[in-house]
């Protein structure tokens, strides 16, 4: 092994240690945040795309779990904000942390890869670019890859919180 092997890979365990880290920090934060909401749910912490990612489900179905999510995923984005802040506090370090809570997230992300596929393919058959309603930055990230993903490009247009997604024709 050449030496700038050694180093490159010593680095990648860093940071999947670093997020890591930051998820078992998150955890425990959210643990505590549902023991005092009286909440039940089991903690799920991952690594993707160089980004912690921690979920919490339930085995009831989630209903309960819907009051952490609120109206158009509103407190759910919140508690990510606090979530991240909470990591920063304890590692000095942004976190780019992803929380989704009973499946919001994943299911969110599956409507919107499809938005963007309908997007791209109504691009292409008019040749007009497509303006979307506006969207939260990981709403527009998730039609941006499924724009890219359809082979045409898509760029964000406006300022927060109405920024949208204009897919462009090829």
């Amino acid at each position: 092994m050449t030496e700038g092997t050694t180093s490159a890979a010593a680095e990648g365990a860093d940071t999947l240690t670093r997020l890591e880290q930051e998820g078992e920090i998150a955890a425990d934060y959210l643990e505590g945040l549902l023991d005092i909401a009286d909440l039940d749910g089991d903690i799920d912490m991952d690594v993707e795309a160089d980004r912690a990612s921690v979920s919490i489900i339930s085995d009831t179905g989630g209903r309960d779990l819907q009051k952490l999510v609120g109206r158009d995923g509103e407190v759910l984005e919140a508690l990510q904000e606090l979530t991240r802040l909470a990591v920063h506090r304890e590692t000095g370090d942004r976190s780019r942390l992803m929380l989704d809570i009973a499946g919001y997230r994943a299911k969110k992300r599956t409507e919107l890869s499809e938005l963007g596929a309908k997007a791209a393919a109504e691009a292409k058959s008019t040749g007009e670019p497509v303006k979307l309603k506006p969207m939260t930055p990981f709403e527009r990230k998730v039609v941006h890859d499924a724009v890219k993903s359809a082979g045409l490009r898509s760029e964000s247009e406006g300022e927060e919180p109405q920024r949208f997604v204009v897919v462009l024709p090829a």
